[in-house]
């Protein structure tokens, strides 16, 4: 059975775009073709040209297919949407609830909440990709049930241990993923040695507050790093794809994560599948990704979202406890046998489509 996927055009390199191109083509190695519609807009306040290109998408769709689309392009038009809802299977996937960017106006998060929920409650499925998104779905939307299909991970090479100092930071540069406080950490950790690598796009396209979009909250940190005498150490890579991110994976030693909020967090498995241990903020799915190996250890530590002292004290102990490095090491080498790939993520998927998956 075909199914048309419809995705966000364009944009910079993000853990959501990455799911749906990884699903995209497990999903047809499985012998389910996918027609990917990709619609310009700024998502999820599209202008009426963009509402009206997407209008013609669906409305090109035969009665009776599954389509499935990303969260970003579906939950903020339910105008769009409901006029389709009884003749096509819509499926929406939520990478991430559209009210729950960090630092977006109360109006004008309420405003896309709102509109969000008209769009689930109407939609034939929703999915999410953790158990902890699920229930927050379902529970903040008050809909009966959310589908799970966690990312997958894609084999890699193992990195090499180096002695620890290699930090990396893969994460787009926005509010939410705690940049802020991963600086205000370093800045303490002056008297060791290390160097952090940030890699990741400025801005989640459509997001931003007026007043304090990418541009500006890029300016913040790099105030930051000058603040705290940080520019010999810390780089702000951009946007990396290909060779180039694999290369900066195989250069590191410790995957930091400091979000604010997340789903998921696809970089953490991304880290593991490469045996490379974790720091990051327990919020969200952050702890069903990063898992435990088989004999129950946890690959990487865990702290409270927007503490810089707490994320400091563990990074030290990270840099100046070599045992602790090697157990850690030892843990994410052994959890990178248990990743699930992407394979597993399209069966979850196709059977969430044919609605044979009963919701969690």
């Amino acid at each position: 059975m075909r199914t048309v996927l419809v995705v966000p055009d364009g944009g910079a390199p993000s853990g959501g775009g990455t799911y749906d191109r990884r699903l995209r083509d497990a999903l047809a190695v499985l012998g389910r073709p996918v027609r990917e519609a990709a619609v310009p807009g700024a998502w999820p306040d599209p202008d009426p040209e963009s509402r009206a290109g997407l209008s013609r998408v669906l409305a090109g769709v035969p009665d009776g297919t599954a389509v499935l689309l990303d969260g970003l392009v579906a939950c903020g038009v339910p105008e769009v949407l409901l006029p389709h809802a009884s003749r096509l299977r819509l499926v929406v996937l939520v990478h991430l609830p559209l009210a729950d960017e960090t630092g977006l106006p109360e109006a004008r998060a309420a405003a896309l909440d709102g509109r969000e929920r008209t769009v689930l409650r109407a939609a034939s499925a929703v999915v999410a990709t953790s158990r902890w998104a699920a229930r927050r779905v379902a529970d903040h939307h008050g809909i009966g049930g959310v589908h799970v299909v966690e990312p997958g991970v894609e084999p890699a090479p193992l990195s090499p241990a180096g002695d620890g100092s290699r930090l990396l930071c893969v994460a787009s540069v926005t509010p939410r993923k705690g940049h802020d406080v991963l600086l205000s950490a370093l800045a303490g950790l002056a008297d060791l040695p290390w160097r952090c690598v940030c890699v990741g796009p400025g801005a989640a396209p459509g997001l931003s507050a007026p007043g304090s979009g990418p541009e500006a909250h890029a300016e913040r940190l790099r105030g930051l790093v000058r603040a705290h005498g940080l520019a010999a150490r810390v780089e702000f890579a951009g946007p990396l794809t290909g060779d180039a991110l694999e290369a900066a994976y195989t250069g590191s030693d410790l995957l930091v994560l400091p979000s604010r909020a997340e789903t998921y967090g696809m970089v953490v498995t991304e880290a593991l599948a490469r045996g490379i241990p974790v720091a990051a903020t327990e919020v969200g799915g952050v702890p069903e990704a990063l898992g435990l190996d088989a004999d129950g250890r946890r690959p990487g530590m865990l702290v409270p979202p927007g503490d810089p002292v707490a994320l400091a004290v563990a990074l030290r102990r990270w840099l100046t406890d070599s045992a602790l490095r090697d157990r850690l090491r030892r843990s994410a080498r052994a959890r990178r046998e248990g990743l699930a790939g992407w394979e597993e993520a399209a069966r979850g998927m196709a059977a969430v489509l044919d609605g044979e998956e009963k919701a969690r």
